[in-house]
């Protein structure tokens, strides 16, 4: 027990895994793949997957730490975001309540990985009774919103968003809404930054398909480089959540890692994280008197 255990849920985008599984693998103790026994998205749409990515996967694990794990995780009764949930929980359970339990999507891509897993690691204790001690841990995104011909258009600040847990009761896709505890660390997140016909087959399968704000593809089809700074509201639910965008001139990987952590606009700063910290602990302790 106390191992790290990553897992992915394997769809339509499962050439993504290609990049997001290897900045994990060598700190990762075991990784669990999700796959749909029926090969059907969470809205319930039939999807492909070409022999060749199996085949890469045998190849590139070379210490023997990926596991399948194929259930069915399409309930025709349910939404595409109760689908999802569910279909994390599942896979949680199955990576073992006792563990670190992360989940990192295919489209994520963690800068540092280690450090990630040194900052947990500071909180094994909670994994001694986790149905008591219920946490989750955040890092934070920066958002890919669109590749242009020479570079990326991306949210101008880093965003929040939960990638861990040591106990499983999701309320919404993976978030538990628990006590978060934040990290520094940054993952890049192509989120929309699709060629037009990914981001209408992502549109119509993600758990967020009933969500998404009408006029958002009318936009994002409209921004690029020379015009991004004349626009705002760029989110596709609630559009003023990605206020501003902002612009790289690379589309390599490599090149935005080493930008990114050469950009202090984007490093995320002590004192807030210090201010998120303290404000999740004050409101555990209210919840437990409460509870009391």
């Amino acid at each position: 027990m106390k191992k790290i255990h990553v897992g992915f849920l394997l769809s339509y985008d499962y050439e993504k895994l290609k990049l997001s599984i290897p900045p994990v693998y060598k700190a990762a103790d075991k990784i669990f793949i999700a796959e749909d026994i029926n090969k059907k998205t969470w809205s319930g749409n039939e999807f492909v997957i070409d022999k060749s990515f199996y085949e890469w996967l045998e190849e590139f694990d070379v210490d023997n730490k990926i596991e399948f794990y194929r259930d069915n995780f399409y309930i025709p009764e349910l939404t595409a975001i109760e689908n999802d949930t569910r279909e994390r929980h599942l896979l949680s359970l199955k990576m073992g309540i006792g563990n670190w339990l992360i989940q990192v999507d295919s489209d994520e891509y963690f800068i540092d990985f280690k450090s990630f897993v040194q900052n947990l690691r500071k909180y094994d204790h909670y994994l001694d009774d986790p149905e008591k001690n219920k946490v989750q841990f955040a890092c934070f995104w920066l958002i890919i919103y669109k590749y242009t011909k020479e570079g990326i258009l991306y949210v101008d600040k880093p965003m929040k968003s939960v990638f861990a847990t040591n106990y499983p009761n999701y309320k919404y896709a993976r978030r538990t809404n628990e006590r978060t505890v934040y990290f520094d660390n940054l993952v890049l997140h192509e989120s929309i930054a699709r060629t037009e016909e990914e981001l209408l087959c992502k549109l119509k399968n993600w758990g967020h398909s009933s969500e998404v704000d009408k006029n958002f593809l009318k936009k994002w089809k409209m921004i690029d480089e020379n015009n991004y700074d004349q626009f705002e509201d760029f989110y596709y639910i609630k559009p003023n959540r990605w206020k501003k965008l902002d612009y790289l001139p690379t589309r390599k990987m490599t090149d935005l890692k080493k930008i990114v952590v050469s950009k202090p606009k984007l490093r995320v700063s002590k004192s807030y994280l210090r201010s998120k910290n303290f404000g999740q602990w004050i409101k555990s302790l209210w919840r437990e008197k409460s509870i009391l």
